[in-house]
């Protein structure tokens, strides 16, 4: 395999879709108040995926080095990527590269935080130790899927209308939460086939705390909640009516639903479930975007 493609993989390439969706929706917060700045938008995005870059190549480091990758059974949701224990790449040289994404994306960082004020501190401290320290603590602290959702939901989205505005707004936060649970149960259901080897290297999570059965009715309870949530902030009138369109995706969350209250037990059967909460995630927060923006035409 060409040395570049190795790595390339290695940063997860699939799983990075997941930055521009939900930084979307900041984007799409701050537009609908009448704020626009591309060049802040494109550079803050790059900002957003060195540092998703950076969160995947040291989990990758991290779950190598304490030998849990030699005991997962990989899926293609959860697992890692498979270079490290292929012995593609050297381990050392990939941490190198974690941490120097995330360097390059505080430096980022500090250019906004020079032009637009230390109010973005706020969200840059809390993201970079999240970063960090995921996989060395988070993950073993019963948080990990709590910091997953915070950063790749009300934070990402705050983090973007900040950029747009220069100021932070409720308006984001909000909208934020909708990818925030999504992501948060994402990373609920891609732990269901690493529960006896996460416990094996002493992680944490609510996975292995609730067992499978309980835990995929904990995952559907959160599903719901998500929908629940969209119906019950346009009614208050916090998010636009526009915003109902994010319910389309329901028909996938129920497949999802259903796969992981009948497969929890059964981690081949569970795939398809997982592959169904991918595209209710992504899907869901894109048209979350969509529906913010579309408030412009009302």
């Amino acid at each position: 395999m060409p040395r570049l493609k190795v790595w390339l993989l290695e940063t997860r390439p699939n799983f990075l879709l997941l930055t521009p969706i939900t930084y979307s929706v900041g984007l799409a917060s701050a537009l609908i108040q009448g704020y626009s700045n591309p060049l802040n938008a494109l550079l803050g995005l790059l900002g957003a995926l060195l540092a998703h870059i950076s969160v995947n190549v040291l989990n990758d480091y991290y779950d190598y080095k304490s030998g849990l990758d030699l005991r997962t059974r990989r899926t293609p949701f959860s697992g890692g990527s498979g270079i490290l224990p292929e012995g593609l790449l050297n381990p050392e040289k990939v941490y190198i590269l974690g941490l120097s994404t995330l360097f390059l994306g505080l430096l980022i960082g500090v250019y906004f935080l020079l032009t637009l004020g230390l109010g973005l501190l706020l969200i840059l401290i809390p993201a970079a130790l999240s970063v960090y320290f995921y996989t060395t603590h988070l993950s073993r602290w019963y948080v990990g899927e709590f910091f997953a959702g915070l950063n790749f939901g009300p934070l990402m989205a705050l983090g973007a209308y900040y950029l747009q505005a220069g100021h932070l707004d409720w308006t984001p936060f909000i909208a934020g939460v909708i990818p925030g649970i999504l992501v948060g149960t994402l990373l609920f259901l891609n732990e269901f086939p690493d529960v006896e080897a996460d416990l094996s290297v002493g992680r944490r999570n609510f996975v292995i705390f609730l067992g499978r059965r309980r835990a995929s009715r904990v995952y559907a309870l959160l599903i719901i909640s998500v929908y629940l949530y969209i119906i019950s902030t346009i009614l208050l009138g916090l998010l636009p009516e526009t915003c109902i369109l994010s319910l389309i995706t329901a028909p996938i969350a129920y497949r999802a639903i259903r796969g992981a209250l009948t497969n929890y037990d059964d981690m081949e059967a569970l795939i398809p479930a997982m592959a169904s909460n991918v595209l209710v995630v992504l899907s869901t927060s894109a048209i979350t975007a969509l529906g913010l923006a579309l408030a412009l035409l009302l």
